[in-house]
């Protein structure tokens, strides 16, 4: 330890701990890293001015610190909460599902992306993969893409016949009421961005290389397709919004907008309230004197580069 880290205040701490947190949400944010100068510039022209960078973090903190309240009233109530998220490729479900994750406990709020299913899975009841990843009570559990898959992907691709499509739409309702029934509170957000701003958004990915790795085959046949995913999205909305489990349609081409609103309803849908906690205390740290430490080998210790 320096002699400047050892002159260092409490205050001094904390204020460099929250400048840490500070730059993880900057990282977070940092949608145009590698962009070309070109793409830069196009998407500037065609996007109006989002919210202040300023208000937004004061927003978002304010919105995760509420976050972190219903986290704790989940785990003291022992409530049960699913939120589903569907919608466009590149729409901004992920960026979403990061901030509300960020600064939760995950051992609580857990994130369930499934891959597509194996052999084995094909072979089972649709919803069956689904539902071991079901919150216990005290959990909330957070699905990127979910049992919706066969009313959008695997329509449209051709994944699911019409039969098994039909069936779907036949038993999803039911199941949704049945998990209702069970004490889970179920929330479903489908998220929309235009044509022209899914394609910028592809675009930056093609021309990003921290975000080449997002686009899937899946995604660039989602270009081709956006008619038919439109009147499968139409369709899955008439025959799936039911009263127990109603469809929320966040508006995504904004995305900080997207993320502020999405959370602010999240919390409006939930009954939460502060729960009291008991003063922390931190203990004196125990000195003994007949111990000393040993001294590690160096090749123990990552090399210092940075």
């Amino acid at each position: 330890m320096s002699p400047a880290d050892t002159e260092k205040t409490p205050e001094d701490w904390l204020e460099a701990e929250l400048l840490d947190s500070f730059d993880e949400e900057v990282e977070l944010e940092m949608e145009d890293a590698v962009l070309s100068m070109k793409i830069r510039e196009i998407y500037r022209k065609a996007h109006g001015p989002s919210i202040p960078r300023p208000d937004y973090f004061r927003s978002l903190l304010h919105l995760q610190a509420e976050l972190i309240k219903l986290q704790d009233w989940v785990v003291h109530s022992g409530e049960k909460i699913v939120v589903i998220f569907e919608g466009r490729d590149s729409a901004g479900k992920g960026g979403v599902i990061k901030r509300i994750t960020q600064r939760l406990n995950p051992r609580v709020v857990r994130t369930v992306a499934l891959p597509a299913p194996n052999d084995r899975e094909k072979s089972q009841w649709y919803f069956q993969r689904y539902v071991p990843h079901l919150p216990a009570a005290g959990e909330i559990v957070l699905f990127d893409r979910s049992w919706y898959n066969r009313a959008g992907v695997e329509r449209v691709m051709g994944f699911a016949n019409d039969g098994q499509v039909e069936d779907f739409f036949h038993d999803v309702p039911e199941f949704e009421r049945m998990l209702v029934r069970s004490g889970i509170r179920l929330v479903k957000y489908w998220f929309s961005i235009t044509d022209e701003e899914q394609q910028m958004r592809f675009l930056i990915r093609i021309h990003d290389p921290l975000k080449q790795w997002k686009l899937s085959p899946m995604d660039l046949q989602s270009r081709i397709k956006w008619e038919d995913y439109t009147v499968a999205k139409e369709e899955m909305f008439e025959r799936t919004n039911i009263p127990e489990a109603p469809w929320y349609i966040v508006a995504g081409n904004d995305k900080k907008r997207a993320r502020l609103n999405c959370i602010d309803h999240l919390l409006s849908l939930m009954p939460y309230d502060e729960v009291p906690h008991d003063d922390v205390q931190l203990p004196d740290r125990v000195f003994n004197a007949n111990y000393e430490r040993s001294t590690l080998p160096p090749e123990l210790y990552v090399p210092s580069k940075y």
